[in-house]
């Protein structure tokens, strides 16, 4: 059996088929099956300054970043290693030393 796609909206592992449409129990939203493939395969991420991102880079950070909730920043030029490239906006998933997991997004970095 495939493994069926989370839904776009809400993000809900317990999507199920209905004929060429894919169906989420809990917000409702139906999306067709072919629509999604096409998508999936034309998914790019770019950094600031236009590179492809790929699983495993390594990114800079370009500007100060504020951590919501709490009072630490993240510095410009912080080297970010091994990051997760991941749907939504904030497309990276990466952990950074000092200040542990976090997700970026791809407009706030570049590529070292």
């Amino acid at each position: 059996m495939s493994a069926l796609p989370q839904c776009p909206q809400c993000n809900s592992e317990y999507t199920y088929e209905d004929g060429d449409n894919f169906v989420c129990p809990e917000c409702a939203h139906e999306w067709p099956q072919k629509a999604l493939e096409a998508v999936e395969e034309k998914r790019v991420w770019k950094d600031a300054n236009g590179n492809l991102l790929q699983d495993g880079d390594s990114v800079t950070v370009i500007k100060d970043l504020k951590i919501k909730g709490s009072s630490s920043v993240v510095k410009v030029g912080t080297k970010v290693k091994n990051i997760r490239l991941i749907e939504g906006d904030h497309d990276i998933d990466c952990k950074i030393d000092g200040i542990g997991a976090m997700q970026l997004k791809s407009e706030f970095v570049k590529k070292a």
